[in-house]
């Protein structure tokens, strides 16, 4: 069986075992590994070089957007007002640890998306970071679902879609700056799968 029907059976397990009531707890325990596991079958596709400057990047972005979550999550002043539930496993400063990598890989794939295109780095900066915006939309209306996390009385601020997009920014002009070149077959596939993944349990857990 080809990788990218692995992943969509994979994937369609995971949809299923998350709307059946009878399996749908032992799938939620399941998701920070399913994330875990889905990061590190990317990571066995990665095309380019992996030059120091690429590790110190990666490690960057893990740190940087794991201390923002962090203190987000303390204040209230980065996102606005939220908390994290289960869903994500272990935490941090009341921060799960899976977070950065979340981060990363969105980055990473989305960055691998718009390297095929012929656009201007600012354009694929641009583009990558909408992608990205695009995917929290979904994520944030089923993660309260999920126990990922939760927001004050339950209302998504515009400031947390600003912010996302803000740091999305950064981090794809972090790469676009250090000329760090992003070529992976599997990236369109699992971001598209887990794009999916979440808008559909949106639609059914409704």
């Amino acid at each position: 069986m080809k990788i990218s029907a692995l992943v969509l059976f994979f994937y369609l397990v995971g949809l299923i075992g998350m709307l059946l009531p009878m399996t749908n707890a032992l799938f939620l325990g399941l998701i920070p590994f399913a994330l875990i596991l889905s990061f590190l079958v990317l990571s066995f596709f990665h095309a380019s070089t992996i030059e120091p400057k690429v590790i110190v990047c990666f490690l960057v972005i893990y740190i940087l957007s794991f201390v923002v979550e962090a203190v987000g999550v303390k204040t209230g002043v980065v996102f606005g007002f939220y908390k994290y539930g289960d869903g994500l496993g272990f935490k941090l400063f009341d921060t799960p640890l899976i977070i950065g990598f979340n981060w990363l890989f969105l980055v990473y794939t989305s960055s691998a998306v718009v390297e095929k295109t012929k656009y201007s780095s600012v354009v694929k900066i641009l583009l990558a970071s909408s992608l990205m915006l695009l995917y929290d939309i979904v994520m944030e209306q089923v993660a309260p679902k999920l126990d990922m996390w939760s927001w004050e009385n339950g209302i998504i601020p515009l400031q947390n879609y600003v912010v996302w997009f803000g740091l999305a920014v950064i981090f794809n002009s972090l790469l676009t700056i250090l000329k760090i070149s992003i070529e992976n077959k599997l990236s369109s596939l699992l971001l598209a799968t887990q794009f999916m993944f979440f808008l559909l349990l949106y639609i059914f857990l409704k």
